[in-house]
């Protein structure tokens, strides 16, 4: 499988991803623990079938310690023992928020009052914006059909 464009030796496509990068770097250096972080962005990688994006965090969240176990939970997360309430919540607020157009009113009152419990006012403006950023990559990557399989934690820096 190749990409359709080579997206990231694109000139245009670098001034994107550059603001895109920065944003995501305020987000990484926010108070939403990063597990949480790569749990969300794996789920939302998932839902989009974002290849590309699923390896890399999937990889990312591995090299900073997460389980393989977890991460084979991710997509099934309801049926799994192994999150916790705070990281149960931000995955509800993943999926629900990833699939905003298949749901009529966007995200729950409830699952956003779980979410309420467990996350300060930081920690859910951080959440909302990981959100909408990941969604904007998986979209970039599934379009492009960018293949997955080659990332190596911290080649992007």
């Amino acid at each position: 499988m190749d990409a359709r464009l080579n997206y990231f030796g694109n000139a245009l496509a670098g001034k994107v991803m550059k603001h895109l990068n920065s944003a995501n770097k305020v987000l990484a250096d926010s108070t939403l623990p990063l597990t949480i972080q790569e749990l969300v962005k794996i789920r939302a990688s998932q839902i989009n079938g974002c290849g590309f994006c699923t390896d890399m965090h999937t990889k990312d969240a591995l090299a900073a310690g997460e389980t393989e176990q977890r991460l084979s939970l991710v997509a099934v997360w309801r049926e799994a023992k192994v999150f916790t309430d705070a990281e149960r919540a931000a995955l509800e607020i993943a999926e629900q928020g990833t699939r905003i157009a298949d749901a009529s009113g966007g995200v729950p009152d409830d699952a956003w009052a779980r979410a309420a419990e467990h996350f300060d006012e930081d920690q859910l403006a951080a959440l909302i914006s990981l959100l909408a950023i990941i969604n904007a990559y998986n979209r970039v990557n599934v379009i492009n059909q960018q293949p997955a399989g080659d990332y190596t934690p911290g080649m992007f820096g």
